[in-house]
């Protein structure tokens, strides 16, 4: 009787999460798929399936989806952002690691005060947050002076960052810029949680067999964080890719996103059917790549085992 409902009450945990998951996103990705091969009809979808005089007509069109593989344009903005999806990752990464160490081995009295420098970002609107960054690049901003002042904006321009020196905004440095200053915590907060579980007996350990604190960090601290980058990774990554906010305000015509490319087909084109057939590329191409990790990852560990 006891185990019948241990499992009873396991199973209720378990299905909990999966009815959320099923309500929250599977069901609005069916609508959105729904929509990606219908028929529109001014303002309105054709049904897909259709019973008329004993005959049941089924019309689904993916007229959408072949469009996408043939234009440049769509196939040049997922290449776009993915790439400042990656970039910003990247720098996040290389940024939020140090800030997260030196966060975990702070005194435990100090680690909250730490915790809501990180979040006190939040507590400003985002979009307000933004706005700020167009002020400080802009001409007169102190970030572009202390840049003119240092040249490092001549080092921009040669990077092809900027087409020259004295234009910081609606480029591709003003959209890292501000992508990485957005999504900076949610790198450092996973990595965070991550380190400041590591067991430093291990540290110790390495240190007792010879080994330097720069090979100790390479080779058992980084390792043993490996599930706070990952995770820090795909929090940054997977909004970055949709991103529309940011490339609007401060990433200009070489900054197009795909953000900007749905809302386009959304509100200026009211091409729904084609938009939604976007978005519905888009999460493959964020989905698939992460199920195939997970994957790769769980057969690893059996593999351990």
């Amino acid at each position: 009787m006891f185990l019948e409902k241990l499992q009873a009450g396991r199973k209720a945990v378990i299905g909990i999460p999966y009815a959320w998951l099923l309500l929250c996103f599977l069901l609005p990705f069916l609508i959105v798929f729904k929509i990606s091969v219908s028929e529109m009809d001014v303002v309105t979808f054709k049904d897909l399936v259709t019973w008329a005089e004993g005959v049941l007509t089924i019309q689904v069109k993916f007229g959408n989806y072949i469009y996408i593989t043939q234009d440049d344009l769509y196939f040049k903005t997922y290449l776009t952002s993915l790439k400042y999806a990656a970039v910003t990752t990247l720098w996040c990464l290389v940024i939020g690691y140090p800030f997260a160490y030196f966060m975990a081995r702070a005194k435990a009295a100090l680690q909250p005060a730490l915790l809501m420098l990180v979040m006190l970002p939040f507590w400003t609107s985002f979009l307000l947050r933004v706005y700020a960054w167009k002020g400080l690049l802009s001409e007169g901003g102190w970030v572009a002076d202390v840049l003119q002042a240092t040249g490092i904006e001549h080092l921009l321009a040669a990077a092809g960052l900027i087409p020259s020196a004295g234009q910081l905004m609606n480029t591709p440095f003003s959209l890292i810029v501000g992508m990485v200053y957005t999504y900076l915590p949610f790198m450092i907060l996973p990595l965070f949680a991550n380190l400041s579980k590591l067991d430093l007996r291990l540290l110790e350990a390495a240190s007792d067999l010879g080994a330097t604190a720069w090979v100790t960090f390479w080779r058992v601290t980084v390792p043993l964080s490996r599930g706070g980058i990952v995770a820090g990774s795909m929090l940054v990554f997977i909004p970055c890719v949709g991103e529309y906010v940011i490339p609007e305000l401060l990433g200009g015509p070489s900054t197009l996103m795909i953000g900007r490319v749905l809302w386009d087909e959304f509100f200026s084109n009211n091409d729904w059917p084609m938009a939604s057939s976007v978005a519905v590329v888009m999460i493959l191409l964020i989905i698939v790549p992460l199920a195939l990790f997970n994957k790769a990852q769980a057969d690893a560990q059996k593999d351990r085992r």
